[in-house]
């Protein structure tokens, strides 16, 4: 290649560097390109003995929505403490998890954790107590909460309305990418896994990263644990790409995420 080529190659090569660099300056991510959180329901044993241990060989860090009454909290209560300690977030799953029994497919949910039977009082001081224990693990306030079944209501009544000073913000599970700006923060978006491979988790997290938006990943069980579940190979393929990428990709739990899309918020809303 001649030398007048080779320099203007070097310039074009500069300039691409440089609008990218100033297009992920630009992003609201802590100028990376995307964010995305790892999210695992239930507090089951899979949790600590398979989903924990692969997010800390890789040094990320995720969110574990623990049900406060679950026999997995209390037998393995320091190894949750544990975690903590290492920066994941212990979030609020309620105390009982309550499904709404009345909706279709809901056969698996018993009469006495029945959220449709519950008055909005019970629901939220349920929740206020798992908080209490939660606090009793981590020493922290600050947290998220996530609906159980995704149910946001008791008849007509959003149960949240009444916990939203307790919380920085809490998830559903309507699938969906977004900006910060439209993010929900009483019901953000999650992608429900239940058996897609590596190639496809993977996926979303590309389409974050050309859309700049927040992905959040819902995971059950991991490599079992759960009749939703997630492969632990697949599992460990996300990762993989995750660290591979972490110079463009902010992966961090939800309670972090949240807050920064809160304050981005609030932000905005002033200079109205």
């Amino acid at each position: 290649m001649k030398p007048g080529r080779i320099i203007t190659f070097a310039l074009a090569l500069l300039g691409c560097a440089r609008t990218a660099a100033q297009a992920q300056a630009g992003s609201p991510w802590i100028n990376k390109q995307c964010a995305v959180v790892l999210t695992y329901d239930d507090a089951i044993d899979v949790d600590l003995d398979n989903a924990l241990p692969a997010l800390d060989s890789v040094k990320l860090r995720g969110t574990f929505y623990l049900i406060g009454s679950s026999p997995v909290v209390a037998r393995r209560l320091n190894e949750w403490r544990q975690a903590a300690k290492r920066g994941h977030e212990p979030g609020n799953h309620a105390l009982f998890h309550p499904c709404d029994g009345s909706r279709p497919g809901r056969g698996f949910v018993t009469p006495d954790n029945d959220l449709s039977k519950y008055t909005v009082s019970r629901a939220v001081n349920e929740v206020r107590v798992t908080n209490t224990l939660l606090n009793a693990i981590d020493g922290k306030t600050n947290r998220t909460f996530a609906y159980p079944c995704g149910d946001l209501a008791i008849g007509n009544v959003p149960f949240y309305d009444q916990l939203k000073n307790d919380f920085v913000a809490a998830r559903g599970v309507t699938s969906g990418l977004q900006a910060p700006a439209q993010v929900n923060l009483d019901n953000i978006n999650s992608y429900m896994i239940n058996g897609q491979s590596g190639p496809q988790l993977i996926e979303l997290v590309k389409q974050a990263q050309q859309s700049h938006t927040l992905v959040v990943f819902l995971f059950h069980g991991v490599g079992g644990g759960h009749s939703l579940n997630v492969d632990l190979q697949a599992h460990r393929q996300l990762l993989r790409y995750l660290k591979a990428h972490e110079k463009e990709i902010w992966v961090a739990p939800m309670v972090e995420v949240a807050s920064k899309i809160k304050a981005l918020q609030q932000a905005e809303s002033a200079k109205k």
